[in-house]
């Protein structure tokens, strides 16, 4: 989105907003969401091939993302130029950088050791995911009307915060789930390595949640007044 400054001497100079780039950086992270759904299936099915290659593409739409991140960083309008304030800014690009990255571990975790998962717990790992994932996709509506309101669009500032909770709303659920699992995989008789790396694999997956999370808290603070 193109947006317009006055400025002294000078009349109107459009530029490109730092924050049209998070919406690229953020669609990066869905579709690794995606790929990371499709690999855990392929890990559960016992189709190694169809992990690893599914697991590289996830490496490669990450480096992607972190490409796609430090030009945000580079190209930061000076001083007055920035239209939201700089320091969460820095950390909301964090944040959502941090999600794929615990996409990225998760599935180091699976690929340490190549472990059947319990059909036990096979489908509240498939429900957990999913719901992973919709809390992922429930941040694009209030980032696009943030990026719309604090370049002066006309988007509802209501209704803005009022995503912003649907994200929330979504990460409870993610959180319940995964005690859930955590109890589940205690309860089941497995060597103690196999249950730790399970673990760690849940772990990373609420990881990208409550990264979602704390995006989602930062874009209130930016449209907030």
């Amino acid at each position: 989105m193109k947006i317009a400054l006055r400025i002294p001497f000078m009349g109107i100079l459009p530029f490109e907003s730092p924050l049209t780039g998070l919406l690229k950086h953020y669609e990066l992270i869905a579709s690794g969401m995606t790929l990371i759904q499709h690999a855990v299936k392929a890990y559960a099915d016992g189709d190694e091939k169809d992990f690893l290659y599914l697991k590289e593409q996830v490496d490669q739409i990450e480096e992607e993302a972190d490409r796609v991140k430090r030009s945000i960083r580079n190209h930061m309008p000076r001083g007055l130029f920035m239209p939201v304030d700089k320091t969460i800014f820095f950390t909301y690009t964090r944040s959502q950088d941090n999600i794929l990255d615990s996409g990225q571990d998760c599935l180091n975790w699976l690929a340490m050791h190549n472990i059947k998962i319990p059909n036990e717990i096979k489908p509240d790992l498939e429900t957990y995911l999913q719901d992973v994932k919709e809390c992922i996709n429930a941040l694009r509506p209030p980032l696009e009307g943030t990026i719309e309101l604090v370049n002066g669009g006309t988007a509802d500032r209501n209704e803005t915060k009022q995503l912003c909770r649907e994200v929330l709303r979504r990460h409870k659920i993610v959180n319940r789930e995964q005690r859930d699992i955590i109890s589940k995989l205690y309860a089941l008789d497995m060597p103690f390595q196999h249950t730790y790396q399970l673990l760690r694999f849940v772990e990373e997956l609420h990881d990208m949640s409550h990264n979602t999370e704390g995006c989602a808290d930062m874009l209130r603070a930016m449209i907030a007044k």
